[in-house]
């Protein structure tokens, strides 16, 4: 075995470490509440109820289902549940082929792979083929397309994506082939460690050329304008609207695992309300934070997870074409120390967060002896009103100010406004001269707004695309289509780019550069103020069984769900 291949063999299984670890945590926090994951492995088929049916709660509208073009956990979401790329995440969130039929032949240098491809339809009776893949591919990295998480997730990865994302290139010289139809090639620029895991994220997933050719704009644009390969198809979405279902696909090439009959999904952004939903048994499963979380802590229907979702505030340094008073240093400083995140996480949400002084989550990714990449740099500006105050009255005078009234765009759920009303008197109460105006807008609205980089602060959060810390810090990269508020650090650029190529089979000097450049983001530029790691405590009905909790691609899977015990 040559030393490329020794290498990437000692990365996947460190990969594949992570993944374990990371399960048996996520496996730990469960067992300490009431429930934990099942599945209907060796469940007998008379146990299970005669209506398979779920109802459940959405807190946001879906803001798109065209794989190529979502970039939310909410699109993700749905997508992974009606959709299936080369590999999904099973029930110990370890990615195994699913439309790739067994492992893929890897080249000696890691740059080539190639995929034999399962006997699998669309919902249309239309088979899937290396040229779905190819088709889908090409369209996130075409610049008219307007893609965002295609360039993010193909540049520097895929061969070519680069050049072709800034129009240099034809999409055609993308490195991805149809060999046959039911071969498919993929060239990368680098050898990538966790190259696996990506093939479950959602902008990889397939779409069928002569489909969305024929649908044109009105492609995704509703349930009735898209076909799918994943275990259910979603029904009655009009596109903007408060509710929709998943019914199972029969056309599914692993149907007979699915036991769900239809998912039916209301959207409701006041806890109170789905609180009593679930209470009248018209939902059964809620989401709980606040005074409903305290209320709830002890119920023997609860559930608690701790999810590696990070929620922090982005602080845009340029808007309408002039920078802002967040491009001084010293006042994102101010801003990012002058709220008490221990209050935030235990009093406002009470929901299982903790307080997140740190870009990286906990929980996320372990190296060979186990040890959390949290560890190394452990917490970063912490909560200090004085030292706040100290550099907000310093930062005012270098900008020759007196007085600073900042917009904080926030969801327009009941939850964020609570947490955005409390961000506003910690603020102005720690802060002199500083006003705050809130302004709650629907999911989508963010986006748009955010895209625009039409706003001061924003409240935001970013669950991973994959277990590595990377995918947490290139959010922060100079140009990219996450960070749209015009923060660069060329240092933090370097870094990021050695993490990726040379030192991507080098895990102890690669772990280094990814916490350096944690800490320049987060303390050295304070280019984002973090809030909190998520934590999810809800109330789940003891007759559902088998939704299992993903800490990447999509939320949760509804693939391996039934209903047993309610009849």
């Amino acid at each position: 075995m040559n030393e490329v291949k020794k290498k990437l063999l000692w990365v996947f299984l460190l990969t594949l470490s992570i993944l374990l670890v990371a399960c048996n945590e996520d496996k730990n926090t469960k067992e300490s509440s009431t429930k934990e994951p099942e599945t209907t492995e060796g469940k007998d088929s008379a146990e299970l109820d005669e209506v398979q049916e779920l109802n459940l709660v959405a807190g946001a509208e879906i803001p798109s289902m065209d794989s190529v073009l979502a970039d939310d956990a909410v699109s993700f979401n749905y997508l992974n549940n009606v959709m299936e790329g080369l590999y999904r995440l099973n029930q110990e969130n370890i990615p195994v082929p699913a439309m790739a039929e067994g492992e893929p032949e890897v080249s000696g240098d890691g740059l080539t792979y190639t995929f034999k491809l399962r006997d699998a339809n669309w919902s249309n009776g239309t088979p899937v083929t290396a040229k779905d893949f190819v088709f889908s591919w090409r369209r996130a990295i075409d610049p008219e397309t307007g893609s965002s998480y295609g360039p993010y997730m193909m540049q520097g990865l895929i061969k070519n994506a680069t050049q072709i994302s800034m129009g240099e290139m034809a999409k055609e010289e993308l490195g991805v082939e149809a060999v046959d139809d039911k071969t498919l090639k993929v060239t990368l620029e680098r050898p990538v460690p966790y190259f696996m895991s990506l093939m479950s994220f959602g902008t990889f997933y397939p779409q069928n050329e002569e489909y969305v050719t024929e649908k044109s704009n009105s492609y995704a644009s509703n349930s009735d304008n898209l076909i799918y390969n994943g275990p259910f198809v979603l029904t009655e979405w009009d596109g903007t609207g408060l509710s929709w279902s998943l019914e199972k696909n029969a056309t599914y090439w692993d149907a007979e695992v699915v036991q769900l009959d239809k998912v039916n999904v209301d959207v409701v952004k006041e806890t109170s309300t789905s609180v009593n939903l679930y209470e009248n048994g018209e939902k059964d499963r809620v989401g709980l934070s606040g005074e409903f979380a305290l209320q709830y802590a002890n119920h023997e229907e609860v559930i608690k997870e701790l999810k590696p979702t990070i929620y922090y505030l982005k602080l845009n340094q340029e808007r309408d074409g002039q920078k802002t008073a967040l491009s001084n240093v010293k006042i994102r400083k101010a801003i990012a120390m002058s709220f008490n995140k221990e209050d935030l996480a235990s009093a406002i949400l009470a929901n299982g967060s903790i307080p997140g002084d740190f870009l990286v989550p906990k929980g996320l990714t372990f190296d060979e002896n186990k040890k959390d990449f949290r560890d190394i740099n452990g917490d970063l500006t912490k909560y200090n009103a004085e030292e706040a105050a100290k550099l907000f009255q310093e930062g005012m005078e270098e900008e020759g100010l007196t007085e600073l009234e900042l917009e904080l765009v926030g969801n327009d759920s009941e939850l964020a406004k609570n947490m955005d009303e409390y961000l506003k008197a910690q603020m102005e109460g720690n802060l002199k001269g500083l006003t705050i105006k809130l302004i709650p807008v629907t999911f989508n609205v963010k986006l748009d707004k955010d895209a625009a980089q039409d706003y001061d602060i924003q409240s935001t959060g970013w669950a991973p695309d994959f277990q590595d810390p990377i995918t947490f810090l290139e959010l922060f990269v100079t140009g990219s289509p996450q960070n749209n508020m015009s923060y660069s650090n060329p240092e933090l650029d370097k870094l990021i780019d050695l993490a990726k190529n040379e030192l991507a089979l080098e895990p102890e000097a690669r772990w280094e550069a990814l916490a350096k450049a944690e800490k320049i983001i987060m303390e050295e530029d304070a280019s984002v103020a973090s809030m909190y790691q998520s934590g999810l405590m809800s109330l789940q009905k003891p007759y559902v069984h088998g939704i299992i909790s993903h800490p990447f691609t999509g939320d949760y899977s509804y693939k391996w769900a039934y209903i047993s015990g309610k009849e």
